[in-house]
């Protein structure tokens, strides 16, 4: 089943640029730029990796973004991860990233994305792996503040296909965001948001009916509401489910009570992620590994949860097509 998994074609869409920094890059871009860390070697960054809940990963999250100063930094973080998916047999990823954690300490907007795009650039090319990019908000901030970072990017428009909503998101719904959401669309974003990782199934409810949202990233308090699930079925819209993340940040205490199985079974449009992967232990394919292994799930789910990942990315539907006789080809080729 391993190797099934390692060589499955599959989309990736939802992880975060800044949570894929391993601590050796990290270390060595802090060295690079001279900038102090609080630690003093790369084992003393991985034993820092332990975590309880949403606010602790974020806390040292933010701390290892602020090594990253330079254009070059945002391109060697990005390809680094670039060339991860090509090992993984990943055709294409959709990567969120957090201008304001780097705008808020000073750094231009267009060194964050410049340094990202390029890298995606050189990944296709060279790697064969395409992306797309997701600009996410940072709902521990303001709504006015959001509006400030979809101003910045306007002159990037044709780098980006969507936007997102990430961080703290107990005591910040959906709704806060509804003005900029709104506008982004306008500016030819697509909408996509997290919900229902620590929050309430009302904070999907407003997600879907305020942000009108894509697809949802995470979602796993949907099941708590079976209107939610039902209405979600019936929009047809996806989940990024995010297996690892999910147990490092104690949203789920144990991978074999992982909803994940009931999610399928329920008709709910389910992809595999890994999140932030540099934090939570695992790139995509230890994701779906583990995930395999803890609810038993047969090589005809994992072709459905790699199927759904072509499916719901936001790729055109001709090039969507094209992985996806891909994939079932591979499928066959075990039958």
């Amino acid at each position: 089943m391993k190797k099934f998994i390692e060589n499955l074609p599959k989309a990736e869409l939802h992880l975060h640029i800044e949570g894929t920094f391993e601590p050796a890059l990290m270390f060595e871009i802090a060295q690079r730029n001279k900038i102090d860390i609080p630690f003093k070697s790369v084992e003393e960054i991985e034993k820092a990796y332990q975590f309880s809940c949403l606010q602790d990963f974020l806390d040292i999250y933010y701390q290892g973004a602020g090594v990253l100063i330079h254009e070059q930094d945002f391109y060697d973080l990005t390809y680094s991860y670039l060339k991860k998916c090509a090992e993984q047999n990943v055709r294409h990823t959709e990567i969120m990233f957090d201008p304001q954690t780097h705008t808020e300490r000073g750094i231009a907007f267009e060194t964050v994305i410049n340094g990202i795009s390029k890298a995606c650039k050189d990944a296709e090319e060279n790697l064969n792996v395409s992306s797309y990019l997701i600009m996410s908000y940072l709902r521990h901030l303001s709504e006015e503040d959001a509006f400030k970072t979809l101003k910045q990017s306007l002159p990037f428009k044709e780098k980006i296909k969507a936007v997102g909503l990430d961080s703290s998101e107990m005591g910040n719904p959906p709704s806060k965001f509804k003005e900029v959401y709104k506008a982004s669309v306008e500016e030819g974003y697509i909408p996509v948001a997290h919900a229902g990782e620590e929050g309430p199934p009302e904070y999907i409810w407003e997600a879907l009916d305020i942000l009108k949202i894509a697809r949802i990233d995470h979602g796993n308090n949907a099941l708590k509401d079976p209107d939610l699930v039902k209405e979600i079925v019936k929009r047809d819209l996806a989940m990024t489910v995010c297996p690892l993340s999910n147990t490092a940040l104690q949203v789920v205490k144990d991978l074999k009570n992982h909803p994940l199985r009931k999610m399928m079974d329920l008709g709910l449009k389910v992809t595999v992620n890994s999140d932030d992967p540099a934090y939570f232990g695992g790139q995509v394919n230890k994701n779906y590994i583990e995930i395999q292994k803890a609810l038993d799930l047969t090589q005809e789910d994992l072709y459905q949860l790699a199927k759904n990942s072509f499916k719901y990315s936001f790729l055109p539907s001709d090039i969507k097509q094209k992985y996806l006789l891909e994939l079932k080809n591979y499928y066959k080729s075990w039958q």
